[in-house]
């Protein structure tokens, strides 16, 4: 399975410098490594198969992979991608099935049904944490206005911004007791910050 593994990064880590779009400010090769890397923080404190371990491995690679080809149902084309390529290297259709199933849980609004689509779904969202936080929604800013058409005032995407950290939900123990913490703590810096 490690070999699935090494093949599946060296071909997403070639694949997304060729193909996706220096305008992706956001859904770039950075937030892939960034969600991989994640799901390693996250599966250590999950007691998971072997097996599913390298589901989530693989599903993050793959997640965010159709934003080559789209925007707006972007996780569909990423699932195409990942089947297709999984399929050559002649892995089970039920690992395969279990991958498409983790990618999907990443849609937006995200509502995962297994272990591995929460920890997946929380990695996605662990740029809410970081102390760089105004890096990540400056960047997601300027994609929704090329990709989207969706201009905001400062002051609107200010009150856009502090509504999706409030009502955003982290799924897994680690998220709900760890993350959510710091998440707090940039919901709080951003609000006394646009004070002045």
């Amino acid at each position: 399975m490690n070999n699935v593994l090494r093949a599946v990064r060296d071909y997403i880590i070639l694949f997304l410098t060729e193909n996706l779009s220096d305008e992706l400010t956001f859904h770039n090769i950075e937030h892939t490594y960034e969600v991989v890397a994640a799901v390693h923080e996250i599966s250590k404190e999950t007691l998971l198969s072997e097996e599913d371990n390298y589901v989530l491995q693989v599903s993050a690679w793959f997640h965010d992979c159709g934003y080559a080809y789209c925007y707006k149902g972007h996780e569909e084309e990423s699932k195409r991608i990942a089947k297709s390529f999984l399929e050559s290297l002649n892995c089970e259709k039920d690992f395969i099935e279990k991958v498409l199933q983790c990618i999907d849980s990443t849609k937006y609004p995200q509502n995962p049904v297994s272990e591995i689509g929460k920890i997946i779904c929380d990695a996605d969202m662990f740029h809410l944490t970081r102390t760089n936080y105004h890096k990540y929604e400056k960047a997601l800013r300027l994609e929704f206005e090329k990709y989207l058409a969706l201009i905001f005032t400062d002051e609107e995407w200010q009150m856009k911004n502090n509504d999706f950290l409030v009502n955003h939900q982290y799924f897994t123990t680690y998220g709900q007791s760890v993350l959510t913490k710091f998440k707090a703590v940039n919901l709080l810096l951003m609000n006394s910050s646009n004070k002045f």
